[in-house]
């Protein structure tokens, strides 16, 4: 691929990608330090996987683009949590490898939202052209924001956790 190049298809599987980062920011329990060092490089080679890809999207967007520019956004904190220094402690690097979790989460979107894929907000899955869908919205725990988007209708009535 050359600079001028699109991406044509996800630099990785989104929905797996975003699930092991869902995964590690759900644990309640500190993990092992080998384990966090292991998501810890895995978060960050998923992240320089992701930015170009999303960068290129946004670059064959109009400048006003709403989604370019939210995902531009996305892609400057990713880059700023990359060269966060090792923090002291277990629960200090378990809370730095979060913030890159959240990150991969973010950009795993920003991907979709850029490429035209829709996922479902409950089973994660992709929405293809046919699958019945619903508008879904809900308030967040984290201070209120709402997530907004579309589920499978197979899935309106399932209870997402969190």
């Amino acid at each position: 691929m050359n600079g001028t190049d699109a991406p044509q298809e996800a630099p990785l599987s989104t929905v797996m990608v975003r699930a092991s980062a869902t995964w590690f920011i759900d644990q309640p329990t500190l993990l092992r330090h080998e384990r966090v060092k292991a998501f810890d490089q895995a978060f960050q080679q998923q992240l320089w996987q992701l930015i170009p890809h999303i960068e290129q999207m946004a670059a064959a967007l109009p400048k006003d683009d709403g989604p370019a520019k939210v995902a531009l956004a996305g892609v400057r904190e990713a880059r700023r949590r990359l060269v966060e220094i090792e923090a002291a402690g277990l629960s200090g690097e378990v809370a730095r490898v979060k913030r890159l979790a959240r990150s991969v989460v973010s950009l795993c979107n920003h991907y979709d939202t850029l490429s035209g894929v829709r996922m479902c907000l409950v089973c994660d899955k992709p929405i293809e052209g046919g699958d019945p869908w619903e508008p879904y919205g809900q308030v967040s725990p984290s201070g209120g924001a709402t997530w907004s988007g579309r589920v499978h209708k197979a899935c309106a009535n399932t209870v997402r956790r969190h």
